[in-house]
């Protein structure tokens, strides 16, 4: 794939922490040069403190557009001109559009998740399910879920910040989509999965499908699991939106269980597309993204 960086090139990046391991830049710029688009994508290890100076980075450079990833999505939010309807019922935006100088944030985490099930056989609609976490992504999809008809969806979160906005999330779906059951249990914080099985043996039990919506299972924090293998039981799907590693240690272990099982990656793919028709209004050329990654492993 030839570089082609011109003084006309357009940035557009991704802003959160960490970023060493996504696999944006990579698709993107694909993408870009498949298109023939003269654009450029990279990533910038960004904190939630260091979000506001890198809006007047974006503005001063007069980037094309971007993404947000863990822990800037809600902050983020705040710091956008405009939200579209879906990021501002959420709170949060992972995506932001630049257009002459008025930035708009969207939320695109729910469709891509949604769509990924969707490509494994996986229909969410009269659902009952499990989610781990109430950040931003994680939100996102428990209001995708409720809006393509699931049935209940049972948020667990630790005790911090975000649990408040489980319950807000909770409300909000309750207003919108009442035939949605929706409930909000905290977590005990702990590196061991086992602390935690009472308080989610029950929900899962019965649940259809299983989300991990946090961070657990991504490197550095790729030797941890939220849910002890006990839980799983082969009616189950577990869902993951965590790409990196490919198979993190609870689809490994839903795996041994005989769990269907589906990772991240194919999120990643799906909110790309939609991503990058808001950057470009093309259509992501998937296939040949996929055929370039696999002949360049």
């Amino acid at each position: 794939m030839d570089q082609r960086i011109s003084g006309r090139t357009k940035l557009l990046g991704l802003f959160g922490t960490p970023v060493g391991h996504s696999g944006s830049p990579a698709m993107y710029n694909f993408s870009f040069w498949h298109d023939n688009i003269d654009c450029a994508y990279l990533a910038f290890d960004v904190n939630v403190e260091g979000m506001k100076r890198a809006f007047d980075a974006v503005r001063i450079l007069n980037m094309k557009g971007g993404n947000f990833t863990m822990p800037c999505k809600n902050i983020a939010a705040e710091l956008v001109d405009k939200l579209s309807p879906a990021a501002e019922i959420v709170g949060a935006c992972n995506t932001f559009v630049n257009e002459d100088g008025v930035i708009t944030g969207y939320i695109t985490d729910g469709v891509g998740f949604v769509l990924n099930l969707e490509k494994n056989g996986v229909s969410v609609k009269d659902k009952n399910v499990v989610i781990l976490g109430a950040g931003g992504a994680a939100t996102a999809i428990q209001v995708q879920l409720a809006l393509d008809g699931a049935k209940e969806v049972h948020i667990f979160n630790i005790e911090d910040e975000f649990l408040d906005r489980a319950k807000s999330t909770k409300a909000k779906i309750e207003e919108r989509v009442p035939n949605c059951k929706v409930t909000v249990t905290a977590l005990k914080k702990t590196e061991d999965p086992a602390e935690n099985v009472e308080v989610l043996a029950e929900k899962i039990k019965n649940a259809d499908i299983l989300i991990n919506g946090t961070i657990i299972g991504m490197k550095p924090y790729h030797e941890q699991t939220l849910v002890d293998k006990s839980l799983f039981h082969k009616n189950l799907v577990v869902a993951d939106t965590v790409y990196n590693p490919e198979k993190t240690r609870m689809i490994l272990e839903a795996e041994e269980i005989g769990c269907k099982v589906v990772g991240g990656a194919g999120m990643l793919i799906g909110q790309g597309a939609v991503n990058y028709k808001l950057f470009t209004g093309k259509e992501m050329p998937i296939e040949e993204f996929q055929k370039f990654k696999a002949e360049n492993k």
